[in-house]
Formats: C-alpha cells, sequence, structure tokens
C-alpha cells in the first residue's frame, strides 16, 4: 500500500510539474514560475525536505515589486490551501516559515496580509486529515500542529511588532535594548506573554515519526528550535529590564510577571528535551538563571501562591491571552509601526545545528 502510494505521488508530481513547465515557459508569466518553483519544493515525497534552490527561487520574490511578492505568497497559499497530502502541506508550511526567517520585508508583508478567513484558524488547517497510510496519518497531526504553530509566529510577530527570527536585517544590541527600555509595564507584559505562549505551543510538538518523514521532521525541528533561540533571546532582554525595575513595579504588574514565570518554567524540560544541542549550553543555563533571579526579586509574592493562583489566571486571561490571536484584518503590518525596519542582533546559535542561511 506504501509503493502504491508513493508511486500515486510521484506520478502526480510529474504531471503537474510537466504541466506547469509549459505554462511557465511564457517569459511574462511570473506568477507561473513561482507556481512551478512551489510544485518542484512540495513533492509528495516524505523523505525529502524542499530544496534550498526551489526555496531561494520563492525567497527571491523579495527582490522585486509587490505584485512580484504577492504572486509567490499566493502560489504557496494555493499549494496548502488545494492539497489533501500531509508531504506537501508539511513542506509548504517549511516554505512559508522559511518567508517569516529568510524573506525580505516586502515578501514577508505579502505573507502576513494574506486573505484569511479570520479566527485561530488562520492556514485553515486545524481539520486536516490524510488517510493514504499510517505514515500519511501520523503526518497529519504534523500538519495540524505546525500550522497552529506558525499562527502562533504571526500573532506573536504581530505584538512584538517585527517578525520573531527574522534575518533581514540588524540593529546594534545597545540601541535595540535602549528601544525595549522605553517600553512601558504594560506593552513589556504584552510581549513577554506572547514569546511565552509561542515557547508553549512549542512544546506541543509531536514526537518524530517512526515509520518515515523523519527528514521532514527534522527540518522543522531545526527551523522551529531557532525560533525558540530567538524567543529566549527577546525574553532575555525583556526579562533583564524587569530585574531593573523590580522596586518600582505594581502589585498587579508583580502577580502578572510570576505568573508569566511560571508558565515559562513550565516548559523548561520539554524544550530541553525536544530541542537540545540547538542553543549554547551556558547561554540557555544562564537565560534560566536569569528566569530564577528575577522571579527571586519579585519573590515577596512567592509566599502568597494561593493569591497568584487564584488571581493569575483571571489577569492572564482578561489581559493578555485574548490578545495573541490572528484573525481577519489583524495582520502582521509593520510599514508604520515601531521596529518596522529591525531585526534582533545577533544570538548563540550551536555551530552543529545552524542551518545555511538561504
Amino acid at each position: 500500500m506504501g509503493r502504491i502510494t508513493a508511486l500515486i505521488g510521484m506520478i502526480k508530481d510529474k504531471a503537474s510539474q510537466g504541466k506547469a513547465a509549459l505554462l511557465s515557459s511564457n517569459p511574462t508569466s511570473k506568477s507561473l514560475s513561482f507556481h512551478l518553483s512551489v510544485l518542484r519544493a512540495t513533492t509528495h515525497d516524505p523523505s525529502t525536505p524542499p530544496a534550498n534552490r526551489h526555496l531561494e527561487v520563492l525567497l527571491s520574490a523579495g527582490t522585486g515589486s509587490r505584485a512580484t511578492a504577492a504572486s509567490a505568497v499566493e502560489a504557496v497559499m494555493d499549494r496548502l490551501h488545494t492539497t489533501k497530502d500531509a508531504c506537501v502541506a508539511l513542506k509548504s508550511l517549511i516554505i512559508i516559515h522559511h518567508i517569516v526567517k529568510h524573506g525580505r520585508f516586502i515578501l514577508q508583508d505579502q505573507l502576513s496580509v494574506f486573505p484569511a478567513s479570520g479566527g485561530r484558524n488562520y492556514l485553515k488547517l486545524s481539520g486536516f486529515r490524510d488517510e493514504k497510510s499510517p505514515l500519511m496519518w501520523e503526518l497529519s497531526s504534523w500538519v495540524r500542529w505546525y500550522a497552529l504553530y506558525l499562527e502562533h509566529l504571526l500573532s506573536t510577530s504581530r505584538i512584538m511588532g517585527f517578525f520573531v527570527s527574522s534575518t533581514s536585517s540588524a540593529i546594534h544590541k545597545d540601541e535595540y535594548e535602549e528601544m525595549v527600555s522605553s517600553l512601558t509595564n504594560t506593552d513589556l507584559l504584552r510581549e513577554i506573554y506572547a514569546l511565552v505562549g509561542l515557547l508553549q505551543e512549542a512544546c506541543k510538538i509531536p514526537d518524530v515519526p517512526f515509520c518515515g518523514g523523519k527528514s521532514l521532521a527534522d527540518k522543522i525541528i531545526r527551523l522551529v528550535g531557532e525560533d525558540y533561540v530567538s524567543s529566549v533571546n527577546e525574553l532575555y532582554t525583556r526579562l533583564n529590564e524587569f530585574k531593573d525595575r523590580s522596586s518600582i513595579l505594581s502589585f498587579g504588574d508583580r502577580i502578572e510577571l510570576v505568573c508569566a514565570l511560571k508558565r515559562l518554567e513550565s516548559c523548561k524540560e520539554r524544550l530541553s528535551v525536544v530541542f537540545r544541542g540547538i542553543w549554547k549550553r551556558a547561554w540557555i543555563d544562564g537565560f534560566w538563571s536569569l528566569v530564577r533571579e528575577v522571579k527571586g526579586m519579585i519573590g515577596g509574592l512567592e509566599d502568597s501562591n494561593e493569591q497568584i493562583g487564584r488571581r493569575g489566571k483571571g489577569y492572564e486571561s482578561a489581559r493578555f491571552t485574548d490578545r495573541l490571536v490572528i484573525g481577519y484584518g489583524d495582520a502582521v503590518r509593520f510599514s508604520s509601526g515601531r521596529f518596522s525596519s529591525v531585526d534582533r542582533f545577533n544570538y548563540p546559535v550551536s555551530s552543529q545545528t545552524t542551518l545555511n542561511v538561504l
């Protein structure tokens, strides 16, 4: 059954790519050229993730006009929303992740404003099921989780005012820390809650498939792992800022921060297992030490755990959690927002697992 499924997938790939190649031979048809690159990057083969050369073609759309970028994004989204194959869907999601991470701003912007039906199901894959084989059924859970994770990544980016983990531009560390220091406590808490929520979603990553598809899973783990490092980098700066403000925080802000840190610490074990080797050990240990230190500095509330537990959920759901969902008209538009032209400064990543930047 598995061999028949694979053969059918190969036939579909050859047929769709052949048809697209004929149509894209027209030199004025740039959109069809992107369509062909998407087809070549999203084959039905579970053993190979999208090739870098095909990703490079799609990322090159960021060097053209807004219409060119829109054509590339539309080609990816059409492929994602019309396929019933788990491998094709996963590879389409990997392309979206690459756009967020490596795409130029104009390409990222087109991704952020792509039409959606609104609500929590931005990528519309919460009900995805591929029942052709046990492997496809297993990979379907990866599709559902990965789509939800990317939705969280986009909504977190909306709150932060920049695409988390993007490599498209740079800012000096001192300048960035000065920007963070200018934020109000409410803004800092909102961003911390968003980043912690993203890490919590990362913790829900499914187990690596046993019967195939490991290369796809490994690719996704490495991409999400780099987001983890970026998120920790952002949290590091904001927790240091709260450390400096610890003596002037209001009672309510202290409760919010303790609740966020408790949620963050609940992720520690799972993150260390799933993404081991992504970071430098001394650096990540330093981060968790900072988390404990900040908790200690505002720890007058540690003797009031019952009160924090009783009030924390209400604070969290009322003030921040309901804002972490991207919906129609709620896209990640940064052209007039803060940090619209900046990215994060470099963060330490283990050399053994660093991806080549396209």
